[in-house]
């Protein structure tokens, strides 16, 4: 077996890569990440240098692999790590470039240690794992930081020498829900009112909602994700890396798996929300509105969310990072990881330390949260 670095997946074919993973995950299928790239999205513009790791066979068939990049900030991760650059950057040395191995602008849970069905697992991961550090070493990185690994991944990263961070982020579980309404009576009377009632608001004053797939939309549909994508940055004075060609082609190449909710009112959009699937799994992504009305953002990227969840059988549903106001909706306070390996032996043993604290006081937030969930008593302890 032998190791292979990649800077573009454009010389990988989608036949090849997606061979690699059950498909499940729809951010690492080779649609999505190509077109991140093709489109400029991850560029050095925005601090994402595409290096993928390659596990290729003595035919020189490619066998498993890693999204990756060399990153020149630590934006568009959300595992943050500002406090390790600024500390590098106090004691005189550099902090980037790192390797980061994670989709890009993606805080969603999924495989990062793609290997091919049929190949020995342990053996092709662990390979995996000894280039990345390999590669930190050659060229002198500061360190590989793998974000958002399964569980399981996790497991085998911190087997591997890894030091294991917890984040935390809210999930929708569908327990075979008939409809939104069969969701609500397992909530409280109280909360079962405070949500009925967001619902309603939107109604009320007169906001539609319109679920459509990629493939339905068209290039003035797609301005229109687009130019609301844009304006949540603008608002936020934020750095938006997403354009509509991206959109478009996301639309062409992933249309049953791109979800898209307008909300309309006088006859005009004012606000839509961008969702992906999974096999089992709904993934909340971007939001943008023109207009503000009440309760609107709730509608459009929770409550349309689990509704389409229900309609199809879906089992979860991750809308995204932070948020603690998705807890009295529903979603359940759940831990996700980062594992994180720094060549300087000193500040890998402080931010060893750190973590070491870190961890129990993550757990303790993480588990206190869950009083804030609308779920009858008899729910929560099922």
């Amino acid at each position: 077996m032998q190791i292979e670095i990649s800077d573009s997946l454009a010389d990988i074919s989608a036949d090849e890569w997606n061979a690699l993973h059950d498909g499940s995950n729809p951010f690492v299928r080779h649609e999505f990440l190509s077109a991140l790239e093709r489109n400029h999205c991850v560029s050095a513009e925005h601090g994402w240098h595409p290096y993928h790791l390659l596990l290729k066979n003595d035919k020189d068939q490619l066998i498993a692999a890693a999204p990756s990049y060399l990153k020149t900030n630590s934006y568009g991760e959300f595992v943050f790590d500002f406090a390790w650059a600024e500390a590098y950057q106090r004691s005189g040395q550099s902090y980037y470039p790192k390797l980061v191995c994670a989709v890009p602008f993606t805080p969603a849970t999924g495989p990062r240690l793609l290997v091919k069905p049929g190949e020995h697992y342990d053996h092709c991961a662990s390979a995996l794992l000894s280039a990345a550090i390999a590669v930190v070493d050659q060229q002198n990185l500061s360190g590989v930081h793998w974000l958002f690994p399964t569980d399981a991944e996790s497991k085998k990263l911190v087997a591997g020498g890894y030091m294991e961070r917890m984040g935390c982020q809210y999930i929708w579980a569908n327990n075979e829900y008939s409809d939104f309404e069969d969701f609500l009576s397992h909530c409280t009377s109280k909360k079962r009112k405070n949500l009925r009632r967001e619902r309603k608001r939107v109604s009320e004053q007169e906001v539609t909602l319109q679920v459509m797939h990629g493939r339905e939309l068209n290039t003035a549909d797609w301005n229109d994700v687009t130019g609301f994508y844009l304006d949540t940055f603008n608002r936020k004075w934020g750095n938006p890396t997403l354009n509509q060609p991206f959109f478009a082609e996301l639309g062409n190449t992933m249309g049953e798996d791109i979800i898209i909710v307008f909300a309309t009112h006088n006859e005009k959009r004012v606000a839509c929300s961008v969702m992906l699937k999974g096999t089992d799994t709904l993934f909340g992504r971007y939001w943008g509105c023109s207009e503000d009305f009440h309760s609107l953002h709730f509608e459009a990227c929770y409550y349309q969310g689990i509704d389409y969840c229900i309609a199809n059988g879906l089992k979860r549903f991750e809308p995204g990072a932070q948020g603690e106001h998705k807890i009295g909706r529903g979603f359940v306070p759940t831990p996700t990881w980062s594992a994180h390996y720094l060549r300087n032996e000193n500040f890998s043993q402080a931010v060893r330390q750190f973590l070491k604290q870190e961890r129990p006081l993550m757990e303790q937030h993480c588990e206190a949260l869950h009083a804030l969930l609308p779920f009858k008593e008899k729910d929560l302890n099922s």
